[in-house]
């Protein structure tokens, strides 16, 4: 496939969509609509059996939902994902990680994004205050047993697919433990 050249047709701070026509193989041509995202990082903290989740409003969805710590740095684009997740885990839950341990990689919808994503384990946890943007002001954080967030997942109530395929690298990361 050739890309025959690329068009932004929005921005705002947080991303940008660019429509770019390609060529196929055949010589027959096409577009793409891309979105365009800095890349994010998400935090699973782990202390024992419970898991800290935060809850907040999706403005696209117009609901609340249950999740793990992530964000991207809109303005630092090239901030480094380990500081990036430390950053995170900071202001949306108070937490400190004495250990953060990256667990893989996430594309959030390659199919229309080139937005991606560093998921890593924080252990060896500590409270403090959180930190948060002024758009995470009504932001909620709780602790969860792990049986729990399952449940959570299986009734439909956790249906952020980057915090449960995160939850799949962490019991992957597990399973790989002697």
């Amino acid at each position: 496939m050739e890309t025959l050249g690329s068009r932004e047709v929005y921005a705002n701070p947080w991303m940008t969509v660019r429509e770019d026509p390609i060529r196929r193989a055949d010589g027959t041509t096409g577009i793409y609509g891309v979105v365009d995202k800095p890349d994010y990082a998400l935090v699973i903290p782990l202390d024992g059996e419970r898991l800290r989740l935060v809850e907040q409003y999706r403005y696209p969805l117009g609901m609340r939902r249950w999740e793990f710590p992530q964000g991207t740095a809109p303005e630092r684009a090239d901030t480094d994902p380990l500081a990036l997740a430390e950053r995170e885990l900071r202001e949306e839950t108070g937490l400190r990680a004495g250990k953060l341990v990256e667990l893989g990689l996430l594309d959030v919808a390659p199919g229309m994004s080139s937005q991606r994503g560093r998921v890593f384990l924080a252990t060896e946890l500590t409270e403090g205050f959180h930190e948060r943007e002024p758009e995470e002001q009504d932001m909620r954080s709780a602790w969860f047993p792990r049986a729990e967030f399952e449940a959570m997942v299986a009734r439909g109530d956790i249906t952020d697919a980057q915090s449960i395929a995160a939850y799949t690298l962490l019991l992957l990361h597990e399973h790989a433990q002697p």
